[in-house]
């Protein structure tokens, strides 16, 4: 059995080769990127939420599933500095369309008219066994600062834009049937919420691209390991993340102390984060955590370096691990 990482290569093996005018960037980003005019381009990103894998009924409401099904593709619009347009959306039934659907259309459509995204078709289909939802999403980007993962130079700075593990968290307490306190207890509220209703920080992609201060950047939804591993792969450079600057919402710890999990497991490999991760020089370091808390309300941590060779490594006092595509891999479980 390949891994998940081994089965996007083997796509892109057969993916479009041949030279084709309005293909700017195809497969190895948040987006692929077309060719609009001489100044703009499109942004095309698609996105499946399985029932069992990304989502359970049992403890989503179908609000909150419409409104993470529309936040996970807007986060790859975010990631190459995007603005999003247009949305398809396709989803498999398998027992015919559920009343609840309304309620999920109501989460669906409020999230795209935050973002100004106009909902303009897809399909739907009567499924086996489980619930698919598809989404797939087109924005636009100026061509002169849309965002790559291929820009990271030795040097830069690793950025991420929040804490990180609240996603994961918030799943392990769904998991264990304490979703309720989302509702009742504010320490727990947030890990909840980064499970059921991701944000998507559209705001904050668009200024870090248009600023030119940021290298590379792209969304955290496989956890930091694997996604700080994708953007170092296809910038041919490496990365160094000091554990002692990971930045860590306070709740996390008492969450995990209370299921008995691993902090560090679900900032390193939790996944579902939906920050975005950047690089910088680092004489650009005070710019732009000015600029992100000026025009998008940000706290923006950096975390590590981007080093010369392979390899995603951890740093703890004298200790150098490597870590890399240690995060969620669908084919790994």
């Amino acid at each position: 059995m390949i891994s998940e990482r081994q089965c996007i290569d083997l796509i892109r093996q057969f993916s479009g080769s041949r030279d084709k005018e309005f293909l700017v960037r195809g497969i190895g980003d948040d987006c692929a990127v077309l060719k609009k005019d001489d100044a703009d381009c499109l942004l095309l990103t698609t996105d499946t939420l399985v029932e069992g894998v990304h989502f359970d009924l049992a403890w989503h409401p179908p609000h909150l599933l419409g409104r993470k099904s529309a936040a996970v593709n807007l986060s790859d619009i975010a990631a190459m500095g995007g603005r999003p347009t247009a949305c398809l959306l396709s989803i498999a039934f398998p027992d015919g369309v559920p009343s609840w659907f309304a309620e999920f259309m109501a989460g669906f459509s409020e999230v795209l008219r935050e973002f100004d995204t106009l909902l303009v078709g897809g399909d739907t289909v009567r499924g086996r066994n489980d619930i698919v939802v598809t989404v797939t999403l087109i924005g636009e980007v100026k061509k002169a600062t849309v965002c790559y993962r291929s820009g990271a130079q030795p040097g830069d700075l690793v950025w991420v834009s929040g804490p990180l593990g609240n996603g994961a968290a918030g799943l392990e307490l769904c998991r264990k049937g304490l979703q309720k306190s989302y509702e009742t207890a504010t320490d727990l509220q947030q890990l909840v919420k980064a499970h059921l209703d991701p944000e998507p920080l559209v705001r904050l992609g668009a200024v870090l691209a248009a600023s030119g201060l940021v290298h590379a950047m792209m969304d955290i939804s496989d956890g930091l390991a694997t996604d700080l591993a994708h953007l170092c792969k296809e910038s041919g450079v490496g990365a160094e993340v000091r554990q002692d600057l990971l930045p860590v919402y306070e709740p996390l710890r008492l969450a995990a102390a209370a299921l008995g999990a691993n902090v560090l497991d679900w900032v390193l490999r939790g996944g579902e984060d939906y920050q975005l991760l950047f690089t910088s020089k680092a004489a650009d370091e005070n710019k732009l955590r000015r600029l992100a808390a000026e025009q998008s309300d940000r706290k923006i941590v950096a975390i590590g370096k981007i080093v010369e060779g392979q390899g995603v490594f951890l740093c703890r006092e004298n200790e150098r691990r490597d870590i890399s595509y240690q995060g969620f891999d669908h084919f790994r479980g």
